[in-house]
């Protein structure tokens, strides 16, 4: 990890707030990264690069699919749209939350799964204790790193990274994407 921290910047990303970074997370489910760029980009496009939850529901549905948007995904990030108009699911309205509270409370949002929700919490949430075993990337820079096959050995190297496995997250998926 030494290596990593001398070698990668892991707060390099642009600075979305609660909701676009929710609608990116939304997007990159299942999709390889330079794929989910691409539809981001077009994504973005369509709204006029003004991502908030207005934006989403105001905006043509086949104007969003064809910018690469599965029907699904549309259903989705209309979905957390809504959600975000009628509950304080930024950083301060979720300040009082522990991280378990904030996935249940996001999960109960269809569209959003485990992993999205982790995903929240580490970054437009800033959570300093986030270790989302089930992000590949993760899970692949572990492996090639400390030679780990399984998850329970995964997680029992995270222990040593406690209470910071959000950095020691941001370092391996940069080390993952390098």
């Amino acid at each position: 990890m030494a290596k990593l921290v001398e070698k990668h910047d892991p707060y390099s990303e642009t600075d979305w707030d609660e909701f676009e970074r929710l609608v990116i997370s939304i997007n990159n489910q299942q999709l390889s990264t330079a794929s989910a760029a691409a539809v981001r980009e077009r994504f973005y496009d369509v709204l006029d690069h003004d991502v908030t939850p207005e934006t989403v529901l105001a905006a043509d549905e086949d104007e969003l699919h064809d910018a690469g948007l599965s029907r699904r995904k549309i259903d989705y990030i209309q979905n957390a749209a809504r959600a975000f108009q009628e509950h304080d699911l930024t950083r301060e309205g979720l300040a009082d939350y522990t991280d378990e509270e904030v996935v249940e409370r996001l999960t109960e949002i269809k569209g959003i799964g485990e992993w999205t929700a982790r995903m929240f919490l580490l970054f437009p949430l800033g959570r300093e204790d986030v270790f989302p075993i089930g992000d590949l990337a993760v899970r692949r820079a572990i492996e090639n790193l400390y030679g780990a096959e399984s998850r329970e050995e995964m997680h029992r190297i995270a222990e040593n990274w406690r209470p910071y496995r959000s950095y020691a997250t941001r370092l391996l998926w940069a080390e993952y994407e390098s």
